[in-house]
């Protein structure tokens, strides 16, 4: 590792920065104590995300993750330059390694004075780790060397993970809260063997939600949006059937499944399930899992598919062998 990578979401000097960061300024200090100011954090704006103490963020139903690191805008030409010098000063890095960056950033090969006479004109790019992802392997991926872009240009096509809105929108991914996935059950709690129990959602908690990843200082943003789309359903045993066979409802007019109401005793629930065998003393632990889909649009007018995103939970439903029930 390069001593200007920044790790678990900090940024130089060890100020909190970064992917996590809800912010944009931070910084650290140089030798003589100074302030140095960094830039380019990504801003989250979770206004329209999932809420409560039971929202979990979505996981990908492939082996896709979001980049467990990228580059994005770090120092103005000051900011690089107190950052730089009194690692130089320190010694602690090497005579080779401190002459080969003074060449690079100070000397001309190829940047001038940490590129002063571009103040205002483009920003230092530097490496950041996705919050969450600090103890992955890839999070020593980007090891590339800080690089300059101007203001209104793309950064090199060949650094992998230079932030793009298509980046913003990954990272949004991550930050994706939903509901938690209780569904309501007709009987409630309890339930009966070879007795059809209907399932269904609460149609006000599942609406879609968004997270918006931007990064002010370049005028670059990606808004990832996740809409719920189905219901699968787990008995929690073998000794059970599902409505429909599948265990998976799909949504229908915005809802998913149907609540139960008197007179439907006779009907098949479009999304239920029923049990064959008794849980004895104890119960069965239906899980109800939700998919996501999950899309986004970004700044530059590019925009598509992320993968779908799954989240469940678990409930315990207690069934007896009582044939009979009234509702």
């Amino acid at each position: 590792m390069c001593p200007t990578q920044a790790f678990a979401g900090y940024g130089h000097g060890g100020s909190t920065n970064g992917g996590g960061s809800d912010t944009t300024a931070s910084g650290g200090t140089d030798g003589e104590g100074k302030a140095y100011a960094t830039v380019g954090a990504v801003v989250f704006d979770r206004s329209k995300n999932g809420s409560g103490q039971s929202a979990g963020p979505v996981t990908s139903s492939t082996t896709w993750t979001p980049p467990a690191c990228y580059y994005a805008p770090k120092f103005a030409p000051d900011g690089l330059q107190k950052y730089l010098e009194p690692i130089w000063e320190a010694d602690s890095t090497g005579y080779e390694w401190d002459a080969q960056q003074r060449d690079r950033y100070v000397n001309g090969h190829p940047f001038k004075d940490f590129n002063k006479d571009k103040a205002g004109k483009g920003y230092w790019w530097d490496s950041y780790v996705t919050k969450g992802r600090e103890g992955d392997p890839g999070a020593l991926d980007c090891d590339k060397p800080i690089f300059w872009v101007d203001k209104g240009d793309n950064p090199p096509a060949d650094i992998e993970n230079a932030v793009t809105p298509k980046i913003l929108a990954e990272l949004a991914y991550n930050e994706i809260r939903v509901p938690s996935t209780k569904v309501t059950l007709a009987p409630a709690n309890t339930t009966k063997v070879n007795l059809p129990t209907w399932a269904w959602l609460d149609g006000a908690q599942f609406k879609p939600v968004s997270v918006t990843a931007s990064i002010p200082e370049i005028g670059i943003s990606a808004t990832t949006s996740a809409e719920p789309v189905s219901l699968k359903i787990d008995p929690g045993t073998s000794d059970a059937e599902t409505y429909p066979a599948s265990g998976v409802c799909e949504i229908n007019n915005g809802r998913i499944g149907e609540p139960y109401a008197k007179g439907k005793a006779d009907e098949t629930p479009p999304c239920g399930v029923k049990y064959l065998r008794s849980s004895g003393t104890g119960s069965y632990p239906l899980k109800a899992t939700i998919t996501w889909k999950i899309h986004w649009t970004g700044s530059n007018g590019t925009g598509g598919d992320l993968p779908d995103g799954t989240f469940g939970a678990n409930q315990d439903v207690v069934v007896q062998e009582i044939q009979a029930v009234n509702r």
